[in-house]
Parts: C-alpha cells; sequence; structure tokens
C-alpha cells in the first residue's frame, strides 16, 4: 500500500525541475571542471616539456649557458606555476624520471610535482669540472658555462673530438600546482556563472511551460470539489480552460458526459421510486379491498349459513319422517362442511391482516395426540381406516401455542382421513431436548392418493384444487392447507412434504419451543409499555412483541397516539411498515415536542420498513432521525433477532 502523502501537481512539477537543475548543475560544472583541469594540467606539462628540452639541448652545448640563464630568468618571471628549475649533477642516472602520480590525481590534489630531465653532453671532460652538488636558479648558467668552457678550452687543446654523449646531470623543474588550478579556476569563473544563469533562467522556463495545463487541472480540481460537496447539484458548473490541451479536453468531455449521465440515473431512480410508492399504494389498497371483499362476503354468508343451522336446531326431529330426517341430515352436514370452509376462510383472512395472536401456553403434547385421537377415531372408523399413534418420547409439558397446533393437526389428519380410501393413518411424535429449547416433530402420514410432485408447491395457495372440475371426487374449498402454512409460518414452525402418488403423503410438522428457562428469557419485554402506530395492517410484528411479554396498544389515528401519550408512561413508539416516513415525520416532531414541553422521559421512536425498500434507505434515514426517530431498521419476525434488537436499543445487559 503506497502511505506516502498526498500533494499538487504544481508541487510535483517544482521538485522535479528543481531536482533536473540541480542535477544539470552537477553535470555541468563537476564534471567540465574535473576535465577541464585535468586538461589544462595535462598542457602545462607537455608546455614544460617542451621547456625542459629547450633547457637541456642549450644546457648541453658549450656556449649554451648564457642562454640557459636567460631562458631560466624569463620562465621564473612569466610562468607563475613553475616554482623553481634546480641542476643537479651526477652521473648516475635516476631510475624514477618522472616524480608524478597519475594526471588527475596530480590535477585534483596534489600541491607540487616536480619533473627531472637529464642533461647530456658530447664531450668527456665535462667530468673534470662537474660540480659536486646542486645549484641554485641563478647559478645554474654560470656553473654549466664553467663547465662547457672547460671542456671547450680542453678540446681545442687536444684537437680531439669525442663522439659519446656523457650525463652531466638533471634538470628538476617543480611545478606549483596549487597555483595552476588558482588561476584556472580564476579564468573559469565567468563562464561559470553565465552557465548558472543560463541554467536557472532554463529552468525557470521550463517550469512555466509546465505549469500551463497545471492551471487547467486546477481549475478542473475545483469544479470536482465543488461537486463532491454538493450532492444535490444539478447543473455542472463551468470548467474554465486556457489552453487547448487534447487530454484535459478529453477529461472534460468525460465529466460532463458522466455528471450528464449521473442525473438522468437520479431522474430515472426519483421516476422508479415514485412509482415503487405508486404500486406499493395500490398494492395496499388492493390488499385492503381484498380484504374488505372477503371480510362482507364471509359475515354475509355466515349470517345465512346461522340461519340455516338455527332452523334445523329448531326442527323437532321426534316428528319427522325418516325421509324427513334423511333430508335433514344432508342439509346440517352441508351446512356444517360450509361452516367449518367459512371459518378457515375467516381466519385466513385474520392472519394475512395481522389479527391473529400467538397465546403461548404450557401443554402436555401426549394430551394433545390423546385428543386427536379421540375426535377423529370415529370418523377413520366409519371409512374403515386404521387411526394410530407412534410416541417416540415419554410425558414431558411443552411451552407454545397448543390451540393452533391442535388445529394444524386437525386439518392434517381430516385431510388423511379424506383422501385415503383405504389403510391406515399414522400420528408419529419425536421430542428431541436441547440445552435452551426442545425441538417437537409430528408427523401425519397416510396411504391415500398422493400428491402428483408437480402440485406440492400449489397445494398451500388459497383455494387450489388439484382437480378443479366440476365433478370431482372429494369436496373441499382449498383453504385448510393455507391456513395451515400462515400459521406454522405465525408461530416460526416449518411443515414439510413428501408424497408419491398413488402411494401415500406424509406432512411434517417441526417446532422448536423454548424450555421452562428460556421461556422465562423470552418474556424479557414484560412491563414495557409499547404504541403501536399502524396505516392499514398491523402485521406479524405486533404478534411477535406481544410473543415477547410487552404491553402492546395499537392505533391508527395520530391523535390517538398523542392522547395515549399524555394518559401514560409509554417506553416505545413503533411505526409499522406500511406506515410511510412523510407521515412518520410529523408524528415524530409531536413527539419530541410533547416531551420537551412536559419534561417527561424520553420514548424510544422505531421506524421498520419493509425488506424491499432497504437498498432505498438513505432517501428517507436522514429526514427520520432529524425529526426525532432514533432507529430505522428493516421488518424482522423472528422473536429473537427482535429480542436482541430491542434489549440492544434498550441498553439492556
Amino acid at each position: 500500500m503506497n502511505n506516502r502523502s498526498s500533494q499538487t501537481i504544481s508541487m510535483l512539477i517544482w521538485r522535479s525541475v528543481g531536482q533536473a537543475v540541480i542535477l544539470a548543475l552537477l553535470a555541468g560544472f563537476v564534471l567540465p571542471f574535473i576535465y577541464g583541469l585535468v586538461h589544462h594540467y595535462q598542457e602545462k606539462h607537455q608546455h614544460i616539456q617542451q621547456l625542459a628540452s629547450l633547457l637541456t639541448t642549450s644546457a648541453s652545448t658549450p656556449d649554451g649557458a648564457d642562454v640557459v640563464a636567460e631562458q631560466v630568468n624569463v620562465l621564473l618571471e612569466n610562468e607563475p606555476s613553475i616554482q623553481s628549475i634546480v641542476f643537479y649533477s651526477t652521473s648516475q642516472p635516476i631510475n624514477d624520471i618522472s616524480q608524478s602520480l597519475d594526471d588527475w590525481k596530480n590535477a585534483l590534489f596534489a600541491d607540487t610535482v616536480s619533473f627531472n630531465y637529464p642533461v647530456v653532453s658530447k664531450y668527456e671532460d665535462f667530468e673534470s669540472v662537474r660540480p659536486n652538488k646542486s645549484t641554485s636558479n641563478q647559478q645554474l648558467a654560470t656553473d654549466l658555462s664553467e663547465s662547457m668552457s672547460a671542456s671547450s678550452v680542453t678540446d681545442e687543446s687536444i684537437g680531439n673530438t669525442n663522439r659519446n654523449n656523457t650525463l652531466i646531470g638533471y634538470i628538476n623543474i617543480t611545478m606549483d600546482v596549487k597555483v595552476l588550478r588558482s588561476h584556472w579556476f580564476r579564468s573559469i569563473i565567468p563562464l561559470w556563472l553565465t552557465t548558472l544563469l543560463l541554467t536557472i533562467i532554463s529552468g525557470i522556463y521550463i517550469f512555466r511551460k509546465l505549469n500551463w495545463p497545471v492551471k487547467d487541472i486546477e481549475a478542473l480540481n475545483g469544479v470536482c470539489g465543488i461537486i463532491i460537496k454538493n450532492a444535490e447539484l444539478e447543473q455542472l458548473p463551468t470548467i474554465p480552460q486556457r489552453f487547448n490541451f487534447q487530454e484535459l479536453t478529453q477529461i472534460k468531455k468525460a465529466l460532463a458526459i458522466l455528471f450528464g449521465r449521473l442525473q438522468e440515473a437520479k431522474q430515472g431512480y426519483d421516476t422508479l421510486a415514485a412509482f415503487e410508492q405508486q404500486l406499493h399504494n395500490k398494492d395496499v389498497s388492493l390488499d385492503v379491498q381484498l380484504h374488505n371483499f372477503q371480510s362482507m362476503i364471509t359475515h354475509e354468508l355466515k349470517t345465512s349459513l346461522n340461519a340455516i343451522v338455527g332452523g334445523l336446531q329448531l326442527l323437532d326431529y321426534e316428528t319427522l319422517t325418516r325421509e324427513q330426517k334423511d333430508a335433514v341430515e344432508i342439509i346440517s352436514n352441508g351446512s356444517d362442511k360450509l361452516v367449518l370452509s367459512l371459518d378457515h376462510i375467516i381466519q385466513l383472512n385474520q392472519i394475512q391482516k395481522g389479527q391473529i395472536k400467538i397465546h403461548n401456553n404450557d401443554f402436555n403434547p401426549l394430551q394433545l395426540i390423546s385428543d386427536l385421537l379421540t375426535k377423529f377415531e370415529p370418523i377413520a372408523n366409519q371409512q374403515g381406516l386404521a387411526l394410530t399413534s407412534n410416541i417416540h418420547h415419554v410425558d414431558y409439558s411443552l411451552y407454545g401455542d397448543s390451540a393452533k397446533i391442535q388445529q394444524i393437526l386437525s386439518i392434517l389428519v381430516s385431510n388423511a382421513i379424506k383422501f385415503t380410501p383405504t389403510g391406515q393413518v399414522v400420528i408419529t411424535s419425536q421430542l428431541t431436548h436441547f440445552d435452551k429449547s426442545n425441538r417437537w416433530k409430528i408427523s401425519v402420514k397416510d396411504t391415500g392418493i398422493g400428491i402428483d410432485s408437480n402440485h406440492i408447491d400449489d397445494i398451500f395457495n388459497p383455494f387450489f384444487q388439484v382437480d378443479s372440475s366440476q365433478t370431482r371426487q372429494y369436496e373441499g374449498s382449498g383453504v385448510g392447507l393455507p391456513v395451515v402454512k400462515q400459521m406454522v409460518q405465525l408461530m416460526g414452525a416449518t411443515i414439510e412434504v413428501d408424497s408419491t402418488l398413488g402411494s401415500g403423503t406424509q406432512f411434517t410438522l417441526t417446532l422448536v419451543m423454548p424450555n421452562q428457562q428460556q421461556s422465562r428469557q423470552q418474556r424479557l419485554l414484560n412491563g414495557l409499555t409499547i404504541i403501536y402506530y399502524y396505516d392499514q395492517e398491523t402485521g406479524a410484528l405486533f404478534n411477535e412483541l406481544e410473543y415477547l411479554g410487552a404491553t402492546v396498544i395499537c392505533h391508527q389515528d395520530v391523535q390517538q397516539v398523542m392522547n395515549e401519550i399524555r394518559a401514560q408512561k409509554v417506553d416505545m413508539v413503533m411505526f409499522a411498515e406500511d406506515v410511510l416516513a412523510d407521515k412518520a415525520e410529523p408524528l415524530a416532531k409531536l413527539i419530541r415536542q410533547h416531551e420537551n414541553e412536559e419534561s417527561v422521559q424520553r420514548a424510544l421512536l422505531i421506524y421498520w420498513y419493509p425488506q424491499h425498500q432497504a437498498r432505498y434507505v438513505d432517501n428517507f434515514e436522514y429526514g427520520l432521525k432529524a425529526a426525532g426517530i432514533d432507529y430505522c431498521h428493516s421488518t424482522t419476525y423472528d422473536h429473537k433477532a427482535l429480542s436482541d434488537l430491542l434489549k440492544r436499543w434498550l441498553v439492556w445487559t
């Protein structure tokens, strides 16, 4: 991961140009300095070699003493880099003629460098007059002159010339490198200053050129900052562009296109949200109409059936003839079946409206199964069926809604008997104990006609019939199993179907119920008063709150909610999932205003929204919390999850 701190492009350009200038100065000054100084040193060395060759040539002739003396004086006066010129008289060759190191080392680090050049003569008598020690610069010409004069006299007297070269000594020239470097540096300073000035001017010019796109980039960055800070921005700000750089022009166009697409997507989202709200309102309206229609139909039918049943009960059965008794029995059986179907339809309608509540109590599962056998065994015997039970546990007390469990099992056993021409119906009960709960698995298995696998998922739909023809063999309204499914879901249980066409069907009901200790824990909300504000339906959440032990007061009217809050202490106010955010905000503000004015204990306000609106929560959550609602959460129907949420929100331990 890159941990470098952020920096601007202009800062990067400044640093890059500065580094480039420094590198250019180093490369343009240090390297030429070294190269130039070494080259100057080499030139001076070659010049000294030429001078030494001239001196040695002059010194090797008998009459060159005056010339050498004049040359030495001229050199010492006009060559400041030459520190001294010394003559050494020796007849022995010096092994290390050059006392110097490498040229670049001498030029950079040495203070002085000495060079020895041999002086040779063609005359033998030079030996007799060779000085015994080295002479000074001023005596060099005199010594050489005397030696050469003596040699000249001897030669003239003898008259013979010796052609062999004879070493008479060395001329040592010492070069002052410090002076050489100083003179060279003074000569090069103007050039260095000129180069430095040109480099700085070039760097500034390059920076200005590179800074042109930076100005446009900074303008683009400013527009991006405006877009980031203003989430509700509807119009893209103008992006100034001083220079026509193709890349920046492309970025500007891309930003404009993306902003336009974002606005289009936002408009589409708003349209979709409005359309979804309309659909939701229509769905709610249709549901209300459907429920009202079902309530009206069932009420009217139930009223008519009650009149029929009441009339049958008023008949004097003893005075009727056999044919009349048969007719009355047919009418009575038909009315009983119709009453049962209507009861199922009414119950299904109440479950969908959330009007059915869970009422848990301690019960004995063995007694419940015994009551089922007592109720349906005569009916099974009439059809020639065997109704038996297989119990795989001892007597035990469970905690749950025994009335609804008995109704579910009654529907399953009744259907099993109805759709089993021959054979048996078996009720099997298994009980498994866990640390905090008990799992009761009870199944109803028959040897009847079975169900086609293609219709397994449809049998729980209201009014579904496998054989929907007018001449079907088995009667029924198709609402028994839907009631079973709705009740099973209401209790948090599961039901499974295993059927083979022509062999039989098995329904397995699995209930997880708390043990005695867990049941006490589930009533931890005892003592809490909760106002449940809803629009059309209370929903299953209302039942879950009562299941957890809270006192729940339901209201659809805002004024009723406020009257309830003024009349008693309220711990929580919950807004049902069918309450729109626009209706929840004003009520929340009224509640908070009342609490501030009356200085009463602050109630916890919770807004529940449907799970399918979770992706839109950002659109309404801010407004709700600003109005005083404490928490917004998707609706949960699991009592354990709901209990955990409430404990956390109430800061319970």
